[in-house]
């Protein structure tokens, strides 16, 4: 009994001086920083050192300070046809643009509950006994052009119940409060993979952030890793979206097609590799 605790005390600190070294890495590197908007900078790194969760790492994040004339948030949709990020992006005259939440491949249109300007375009598609995917237990939601962070009550009508006009679900919840949610052992969450993710501030700024991965530049993360992500770059409540091959990060200002990130669809790392999806989210300029 004893050997067996102390071979998960030392398996417990291993973790955490692994964890230690990630967040100074982290903290201490150069990245590169872009004003793209009133109060809203593009910020990049590449880890290419295998120096971050001991693997190659390209992230691509978001930060708008809410205030003053700082842009205003919204939702891109469509039912059935599927569009890349940018060209909802370019289509609806946005700032910037990331892939939202997750969809029906096959057939297009979200498989979570969404609503824009007051009127519900999808209610969850449940499993075969009815319960919700850990991705229909958060929403994401606009008031006003401000976004905040919902977490499910565990009732089954929740998110009808929500005020805000422009309601998303995703997930899942990576943190709450200052809380970290638990997860589960899927290969969803242990496997490392482009990610895509939401974070808040406890000062009110707002990340959007891509994870690149399935590439030798960049592994991609587990949830857990993104987790710790979220936490080291100072978000108190962060949600997963749809990440994967949708995993796209766009901005109008920026060269080229405006992608930011490595899209994986294509297999190369460049910014072609595009999926198309289904919703988005969109910063727009403050009217």
């Amino acid at each position: 009994m004893k050997s067996t605790l102390f071979i998960f005390l030392i398996a417990l600190s291993q973790i955490t001086f692994a964890q230690n070294i990630d967040s100074t890495t982290l903290v201490k590197a150069k990245w590169q920083k872009q004003k793209i908007a009133p109060k809203t900078k593009l910020i990049t790194h590449h880890f290419d050192q295998k120096n971050l969760f001991a693997a190659n790492q390209y992230i691509a994040y978001i930060e708008i300070k809410r205030k003053g004339n700082a842009p205003v948030f919204a939702f891109g949709n469509e039912i059935k046809e599927k569009k890349t990020t940018s060209t909802f992006g370019k289509e609806l005259n946005a700032l910037a643009a990331i892939n939202g939440t997750f969809f029906d491949v096959a057939n297009g249109g979200s498989v979570d509950f969404i609503k824009m300007d007051g009127a519900v375009i999808k209610q969850n598609v449940l499993d075969k006994n009815g319960n919700r995917a850990r991705h229909q237990k958060a929403a994401i939601v606009i008031d006003q052009g401000k976004l905040s962070l919902k977490k499910w009550d565990n009732t089954p009508n929740w998110e009808n119940t929500l005020t805000e006009k422009d309601v998303m679900l995703s997930g899942p919840l990576l943190t709450f409060n200052q809380h970290n949610e638990k997860l589960d052992t899927t290969s969803f969450t242990k496997a490392r993979h482009p990610r895509s993710a939401v974070g808040f501030k406890p000062n009110g700024n707002i990340i959007l952030l891509t994870v690149d991965g399935r590439q030798e530049n960049s592994a991609g993360m587990s949830l857990y890793e993104l987790t710790n992500l979220m936490r080291w770059l100072g978000c108190s409540s962060s949600i997963n979206l749809d990440g994967g091959g949708s995993t796209t990060l766009w901005v109008s200002s920026f060269a080229g097609n405006g992608v930011v990130n490595f899209p994986s669809d294509n297999k190369k790392w460049d910014h072609e590799g595009e999926r198309k999806v289904a919703n988005v989210i969109l910063l727009k300029k403050k009217q």
